[in-house]
């Protein structure tokens, strides 16, 4: 018999600044759930019309093809410096950001440190999955120690590599940044605050509060060499305690 749907109310669905494109993220990886939020958080403010992508080099090097909102893509760890330009010329546009550990922390680390300590009015959305996920799992600076990579297969020795490094408390004790913090989305409680962080970002940027960083811990469940269920239980248990949880700042 079939089943009516006159009265039923439609309570979830693909936002609207998404087309329908494909992600080419690996299963299970998280990925996909941040950049549902960012286009949901982009919906609820009412600013597809007026947003900017900024691509990184690695996983998400297509989100500009993802979003229906302008998008450019930036030299590997340039994406701030594209993304100040962009902002600049512009103030009226709502320009985001989107990096991996190795785009942000490695490489692009003087382009990240000097546009927070600018205070540049734009939102950084930090992927933390503690390796190089789209060249083969190298080590990445937030690798944790101990963990294996492909670049270091007895695991991350702080004699040689030095310790991971913690970017959201860094730009902490910058004076300019408007809103720091890192957040997971291993479980629903999770996920619920982060998508509230990354939606307070972009709320800040729209009230020209300045910069913004909104750090993530995710997973990668290629190069970790584990099942999905088994990487959020890794997250919880063990690189939380490398990467504390929380807000940092909060200038509001």
């Amino acid at each position: 018999m079939p089943v009516s749907t006159e009265n039923m109310v439609k309570v979830f669905g693909r936002p609207k600044s998404l087309n329908e494109s494909v992600f080419s993220y690996c299963p299970g990886c998280h990925h996909g759930v941040v950049t549902r939020m960012i286009a949901q958080a982009i919906d609820e403010l009412g600013i597809q019309e007026r947003t900017v992508v900024v691509a990184p080099v690695g996983c998400s090097v297509s989100m500009y093809h993802w979003f229906r909102c302008d998008g450019t893509q930036a030299s590997h760890g340039r994406a701030c410096a594209v993304a100040t330009g962009i902002k600049r010329t512009n103030p009226d546009l709502i320009v985001f950001t989107y990096q991996g550990d190795g785009d942000l922390a490695a490489i692009g680390t003087a382009e990240s440190i000097h546009t927070a300590n600018r205070g540049e009015n734009i939102t950084v959305i930090f992927i933390n999955n503690q390796i190089y996920g789209m060249t083969g799992g190298q080590m990445a600076p937030t690798t944790l120690l101990g963990q294996w990579a492909t670049s270091c297969p007895e695991g991350r020795d702080a004699r040689l590599a030095g310790y991971p490094l913690r970017f959201a408390e860094m730009v902490a004790q910058l004076d300019a940044p408007a809103y720091v913090t890192r957040q997971s989305v291993y479980d629903q409680k999770r996920i619920m605050a982060a998508n509230r962080a990354i939606k307070k970002a972009f709320q800040y940027q729209v009230e020209g509060k300045g910069y913004s960083l909104v750090e993530v811990l995710t997973n990668c469940p290629t190069n970790w060499r584990m099942g999905p269920l088994e990487t959020n239980r890794r997250l919880a248990d063990e690189v939380v305690k490398t990467f504390p949880l929380g807000d940092f700042v909060d200038r509001g």
